[in-house]
């Protein structure tokens, strides 16, 4: 039965080929020993010569075969690139004086400064490549990539996921080769100005800054980010109600944005020179738009900044091109598998951000969506009153909405804790908007500004990206419009990511089998139950969630960054409280006891919020007190609570922490993460965490 099937999936099977490499890839990220690496690698060699030996001329001997080839590859492959990108990384937090040479400038205007990225020569103390914010105020416009400076700055090393499940920096950094981050302290002087020969960097900030001076507020910034890629302009709240309207797509260059330029380019070169009845009878014309729609999206993908989604999209442009050309159909789920195995033999890294992710999840829906017999029945082109045609593009489009809301709701939920409800109706709107209102008119107002008319379209333009901004927030503003969840399970993760692949890359009724481990997942992440206690890596804050799953901080003064991380990975919407405000706790400015009752229990929590010395017989009788003492100090041995001591020594071998009081369960970033080469953890056993 088995044979065939897989005979009557044969055209699907080549479709597997990413899969299985990104298997090894994610197999790689999550063991993180070498040891377990090649164990892996060896499992993978026994399984191929099985399949040699005793399926080869079976179809699913061969499948076994290329399944595990492709999963030893994904593995060798992103651990070779993590090797070859290793750079030397701050070890400890140092202020010095040095020279740099700018490799790339990234405005921020709506947190007032400019990021830079900079080489360091062979300067002794410093890695040979840091990221540097600097203060607006700070920031000339001779920071440009080429020029040489001279700056005081703060660096850190790059920043470890604080929670479990949390962001983690430093991994990002370590693949891009990034050993500090920091804060310019002063004045930058520039020893040596940019080469003008190296124009893009430059070409897209002015791009930038012209558009947001003919645009005002939300609308320029948001303009500009569909010009140039460019997002630090866009305001927090601007961007937190894309995110929570399901329109933060947007806001990313990838597939929309680049197929609205290349369609764009293509039917206008087509058009414009079929005219010429010369050059209609003589040349393919066909080809050559297809020539001058390819470079637009090189050129696109070049002024946006080549993030992952647009090269993304750009392959796969590119790949529809020569499927026209070829006279072959163009938008296919094996177009979008060339460009994932594109990505991911280049940048292997990829795979476990939530950019990758969701730009191939989006795609792979979209596809597979329309792909299927009913819906290509239901969508196709039939001579029918306009009426029913209108009906019929917003129903696909709200169908495309709704698949696409439905695929990329784990992941946002695993990645960003929070999904929008509503984004399947908003971007009815939204796209067409985007796609045949905002960018074409911003494309015209620019090629207007050449002779000095762009006003009139600028205009327009405006009104158009207010409307869209004053939908994202009315979207948002909504109630129920976002759901939010603690630290998912990373086997349910891999659960629904197995069910939507199975049930998309498939064409026979077997497909459906891929319902089995969504539900699995889906089961395992209702039946999860969220901690009770959150201490970040540092010791210093702490959130201890209430009966009614309301969140209480340590420290009322926490930063917003950190206290909207904690919230988040707590999965509440609301703020959190001061905890000296809860009517369990009981602080002073040294500590705060808080008694918290589950189940049939009452826990006593200690924890200390000040630097000021408290006497060793104080502190140890306190914590005798106590089921669980956490502090940012190092604890006396004296100090012994009935369960559980969380210091500075703990922490700096296992990171943060989050505690299940129900189950006693604990979570440790170190479990999360593992020891690969960019974690920073002090030696020491957490067996038992």
């Amino acid at each position: 039965m088995l044979e065939s099937v897989l005979e009557r999936e044969r055209d699907q099977l080549p479709l597997w080929v990413p899969v299985a490499l990104g298997c090894g890839i994610a197999v790689w990220f999550a063991l993180a020993n070498p040891a377990w690496w090649l164990a892996f690698l060896s499992l993978c060699g026994a399984i191929c010569l099985l399949a040699v030996g005793k399926g080869r001329h079976l179809r699913a001997g061969q499948a076994l075969f290329w399944l595990a080839l492709l999963a030893a590859a994904g593995c060798a492959l992103v651990w070779y690139r993590s090797s070859s990108v290793a750079a030397p990384v701050l070890e400890r937090p140092l202020v010095t004086i040095f020279n740099a040479e700018i490799e790339r400038t990234e405005p921020v205007l709506a947190r007032d400064m400019v990021r830079l990225t900079l080489r360091t020569g062979d300067h002794p103390e410093l890695p040979p490549r840091v990221r540097v914010n600097v203060p607006l105020e700070n920031a000339g416009p001779a920071l440009q990539q080429g020029a040489l400076i001279q700056l005081r700055a703060r660096l850190m090393p790059p920043a470890m996921p604080a929670l479990p499940g949390a962001y983690d920096f430093s991994e990002r950094a370590w693949f891009e080769g990034l050993g500090a981050t920091g804060q310019a302290l002063g004045p930058v002087t520039i020893l040596r100005p940019a080469d003008p020969r190296f124009a893009i960097t430059r070409y897209r900030q002015r791009l930038s800054s012209h558009v947001q001076s003919q645009m005002a507020g939300a609308a320029g910034a948001i303009g500009a980010t569909l010009a140039t890629g460019d997002r630090g302009a866009i305001a927090e709240a601007d961007a937190e109600a894309m995110r929570r309207s399901g329109l933060a797509h947007l806001l990313s260059i990838s597939g929309l944005h680049v197929t609205a330029v290349v369609g764009a380019v293509y039917l206008l070169v087509l058009r414009l020179l079929a005219l010429s009845q010369t050059l209609a009878l003589r040349f393919r014309l066909p080809v050559v738009a297809a020539a001058c729609a390819a470079l637009a999206a090189v050129g696109y993908t070049l002024l946006t900044g080549a993030e992952v989604p647009t090269i993304r999209a750009c392959v796969a442009a590119l790949l529809v091109l020569v499927a026209l050309i070829m006279g072959r159909s163009a938008i296919t789920l094996r177009m979008v598998a060339a460009g994932a195995l594109f990505v991911l033999v280049f940048w292997p890294e990829a795979l476990v951000g939530p950019s990758f992710q969701l730009s191939f999840a989006a795609v792979t829906a979209i596809i597979a969506l329309h792909d299927h017999p009913r819906i290509k029945a239901l969508f196709r082109l039939r001579e029918e009153h306009p009426l029913q045609r209108a009906g019929r593009f917003v129903l696909s489009l709200f169908l495309t909405g709704l698949v696409v809301e439905i695929a990329l709701m784990p992941i946002a939920l695993y990645h960003f804790h929070k999904a929008g409800l509503y984004g399947a109706l908003a971007n009815i709107i939204a796209i067409p908007l985007t796609t045949f209102v905002i960018m074409p008119l911003e494309a015209v107002a620019l090629l207007l500004d050449s002779i000095g008319l762009g006003a009139p379209a600028w205009w327009l333009c405006e009104r158009a990206l207010a409307g869209l901004i004053g939908l994202a927030h009315f979207v948002a503003s909504r109630p129920g419009a976002v759901t939010m969840l603690p630290t998912m399970p990373v086997p349910a993760f891999g659960l629904l990511l197995l069910g939507g692949l199975w049930l998309c890359l498939w064409r026979e009724r077997w497909r459906y089998w891929g319902l089995a481990p969504a539900l699995a997942g889906g089961l395992m992440i209702a039946t999860t139950r969220a901690p009770d206690i959150y201490v970040t890596g540092d010791g210093r804050h702490v959130g201890i969630r209430s009966e009614r799953g309301e969140l209480a901080m340590l420290r009322t003064r926490s930063g917003d960054f950190i206290r909207a991380m904690i919230l988040e990975n707590a999965g509440v919407a609301s703020d959190a409280q001061p905890l000296e405000d809860w009517p369990n706790a009981d602080c002073n400015p040294d500590s705060c006891l808080v008694r918290l009752r589950q189940g049939a229990r009452e826990w006593r929590i200690l924890a200390t919020r000040s630097r000021h010395h408290i006497p060793v017989l104080a502190l140890s009788a306190a914590c005798r007190r106590a089921d669980i003492v956490v502090s940012e100090r190092w604890l006396p041995s004296a100090c012994q609570p009935r369960w559980l001591t969380i210091d500075r020594n703990l922490l700096s071998q296992v990171g943060g922490i989050t505690i299940d009081l129900e189950n006693r369960h604990i979570e440790t970033a170190r479990g999360w993460t593992g020891d690969h080469q960019w974690t920073r953890y002090r030696a020491g056993d957490d067996r038992g965490y």
